[in-house]
């Protein structure tokens, strides 16, 4: 009777495991496959991690309002930022912005204070995650805006 126990449990935690990596995947896009160039929407600020403190707030805050409405006239000025911090290292994700209203500088030294109070909670907490590293999707001007580009199937960029 023990081994009929001992498979079921088996399977068991192998379905809720199946279903925990699905839950956490990112949903497949069959658009971003059929037009890998066309621009997403633009991005909001990776939110701060709950608990993570008013500080990274804040910093989320102070670099949403340096980005503005990223009004650009063409594509050459328009960048990423990458915002936040994983547990397992790199960025949260990317914000888009432009060098016609922001100041790159500021918006560096803004993202990067933000990321070390990110990975100060994360340590804090023993926060973890898929460990998936986060790529720069690029950014382009579309009818006026700063946009992300979206990504084609498979991760890779769409540029």
């Amino acid at each position: 009777m023990k081994k009929p126990l001992s498979s079921l449990l088996r399977l068991c935690i192998a379905a809720a495991l199946i279903a925990a990596g699905t839950a956490c995947s990112e949903p497949s896009n069959t658009t971003a496959a059929a037009t890998p160039a066309t621009p997403a929407a633009p991005a909001r600020p990776a939110p701060a991690p709950v608990g993570a403190g008013d500080t990274a707030s804040s910093l989320g805050a102070r670099i949403t309002a340096e980005i503005g409405d990223a009004a650009c006239d063409n594509a050459s000025q328009c960048r990423t930022l990458p915002v936040g911090a994983k547990p397992c290292g790199g960025p949260a994700g990317f914000l888009p912005w432009s060098t016609k209203r922001s100041n790159g500088e500021l918006l560096a030294k803004l993202a990067a204070e933000q990321a070390a109070e990110e990975r100060k909670h994360n340590e804090k907490s023993g926060m973890m995650s898929t460990c998936m590293v986060e790529q720069d999707p690029g950014a382009t001007c579309t009818a006026g805006k700063c946009v992300l580009m979206q990504r084609s199937l498979g991760g890779s960029d769409a540029r």
